[in-house]
């Protein structure tokens, strides 16, 4: 019989960015060659020419990327391969001896940085003013093609074989019984690794929640007229999207490789790409990006997917799903799940429970897109909520 110890194998992981790679961006920085912008568009036409050479200017002279590496070094850190992919996750282990696993997921474009904030209130409770019951162990993964995970080496990193993943990742830390956290791509991983760990997993909570969680097509007008007016502004957000907002999942649908050239060479390039996107999903009382989430964290997130050259290989998961059959859930799910619908979410309970077992719904009038960096505390205290429910 074969031995597969040394292919489950985890191993301490620490981050050290070598100096050439640093310099190589600051170069790239000085260097970048940048477009000409129609007078007083602002962000109508995509991410602002003032806004992003003063945040550029910034990147390059303020920044300290060791500052932020040294940071989260102090966290522990490990890889492990699992099907053929890289996995690098966060793990802390609560001071509590009776605290709840839980696995948290972020989206794109997103990192594990997304969760910076929650780790020591959902770890060790305590610490942090709140109750020791309400204590977590803490697996946070990037999801294979994401930061230092990634890059993929194959096809199909979608989000059933993501979900899979992680069911794998869970057992190997030896946790039989656990809770499943997400937002954006991680609002698609987590309710899927419910369905392919029902036995395991023993709730779901989501915020940032589409698929699954929304109508996909048109809406009958007697449809409508049911709906409350936080479901219709809901409903008009999905359709402004649609029209307006969607060209990014266009692009990393259809063209992932194509788009990854100019990500991959020009920091610029990546930064606009991403900013553009937190300055669209955060909530609309911020007029910058900077106004809802701290800028260097901003920047922390876009360093991720820079120093390990995964644009290319985070937009495939959008491929993937795309030219897949198993990430839609198509089939009802038993465990309870938790909603909590930020100030720019979109999710509507009647869609959300035809394939999933609401026990939790929260609307808040704050956060946006990015609750994790926009609101922490209001998501640190609905998980804690619902887990304690289910405890």
């Amino acid at each position: 019989m074969a031995d597969n110890s040394a292919s489950e194998e985890i191993r301490p992981f620490r981050i050290d960015i070598p100096q050439a790679q640093l310099d190589d961006l600051h170069t790239r920085l000085d260097l970048t060659r940048w477009p000409d912008e129609l007078p007083g568009v602002g962000w109508e036409y995509g991410a602002s020419l003032p806004y992003l050479r003063e945040l550029t200017d910034h990147w390059r002279g303020a920044y300290d990327w060791r500052k932020h590496e040294a940071a989260l070094n102090e966290i522990p850190q490990f890889v492990t391969e699992i099907d053929g992919a890289k996995v690098h996750f966060l793990h802390v282990r609560s001071p509590e001896p009776d605290a709840v696993p839980l696995i948290l997921t972020h989206g794109w474009p997103g990192s594990i940085v997304e969760f910076l904030g929650l780790i020591g209130p959902l770890s060790d409770p305590r610490a942090h003013g709140g109750d020791p019951a309400d204590a977590f162990h803490l697996v946070i993964p990037a999801i294979p093609g994401f930061g230092f995970s990634g890059p993929t080496k194959d096809r199909g990193w979608n989000v059933g074989r993501t979900a899979r993943a992680w069911a794998e990742l869970m057992r190997r830390l030896g946790y039989e019984r656990y809770g499943a956290q997400g937002g954006d791509l991680g609002a698609l991983i987590s309710p899927a690794l419910g369905r392919v760990a029902p036995e395991s997993v023993i709730g779901v909570h989501v915020n940032a929640a589409s698929v699954g969680f929304i109508p996909l097509g048109p809406v009958d007008e007697d449809v409508q007229a049911e709906l409350t007016d936080r479901e219709r502004r809901s409903l008009a957000s999905i359709g402004r999207f649609t029209s307006d907002g969607f060209g990014y999942n266009v692009l990393q649908s259809t063209r992932p490789q194509t788009l990854s050239y100019g990500l991959t060479d020009s920091p610029v390039g990546q930064l606009a790409w991403i900013m553009e996107k937190f300055k669209e999903w955060t909530h609309s009382s911020a007029e910058l990006p900077e106004d809802a989430v701290d800028r260097d964290t901003l920047l922390t997130n876009v360093m991720l997917y820079w120093l390990t050259g995964t644009a290319g290989s985070a937009a495939r998961m959008y491929y993937e799903n795309g030219h897949s059959g198993d990430w839609f859930p198509v089939t009802r799910s038993e465990v309870p799940t938790a909603v909590a619908n930020f100030g720019e979410d979109v999710a509507i309970r009647r869609w959300t429970e035809e394939t999933n077992t609401v026990v939790r719904w929260t609307e808040f009038d704050r956060g946006g897109h990015f609750a994790a960096l926009e609101v922490p505390e209001l998501l640190t205290g609905d998980i804690r909520e619902f887990f304690g429910s289910l405890r």
